[in-house]
């Protein structure tokens, strides 16, 4: 894809709607620990506001997103930032949307004094994990057997990068 066809944003309020479509586009088993968000769950919360994602937009239209927050509000974990939710048009995956996106959530944490950026993926989500890997992020745990999805038991991967350049 060509860059200038791809613009990463902060979210905005307005983002709500169309990214709670896209999340009801991307969800499955393959990356989804809960249920499938109902169509009148509103996108952005309390928990979830605009300011903890990124906006990825493709010909005027949202294409993807990634959430980026603190994993603890512990002082001495104020160094760490973490990925708590990657989503990409299905229809736009593989035109390096989900890589863009991750390298702005690493710019993003760094900008915000962030050491280190972590995430966790499903075992079985080898697209997601070979995405994160090409991005500079290593195993450092796994959790086997951590969720019981559709019939299967699935591996929670924890994995990591620094941000000290």
């Amino acid at each position: 894809m060509p860059d200038d066809d791809l613009m990463i944003r902060p979210a905005e309020e307005s983002d709500g709607r169309p990214l709670a479509e896209l999340d009801r586009r991307c969800w499955s088993w393959l990356s989804e620990v809960g249920p499938l968000r109902a169509a009148d769950v509103p996108f952005f919360d309390e928990r979830h506001g605009p300011d903890q994602y990124l906006v990825a937009v493709v010909a005027g239209r949202v294409a993807g997103y990634v959430r980026v927050v603190r994993p603890t509000l512990l002082a001495s974990n104020a160094h760490v930032r973490q990925i708590q939710g990657l989503g990409v048009d299905p229809d736009l995956r593989g035109r390096g949307v989900g890589r863009a996106l991750v390298e702005a959530a690493c710019e993003r944490a760094r900008s915000a004094g962030a050491r280190r950026l972590t995430l966790r993926v499903l075992g079985h989500n080898a697209p997601a994990r070979a995405l994160y890997e090409s991005c500079g992020f290593v195993v450092e745990g796994v959790l086997p057997e951590e969720f019981r999805l559709n019939g299967r038991y699935v591996d929670d991967i924890w994995m990591g990068r620094s941000l000290v350049r």
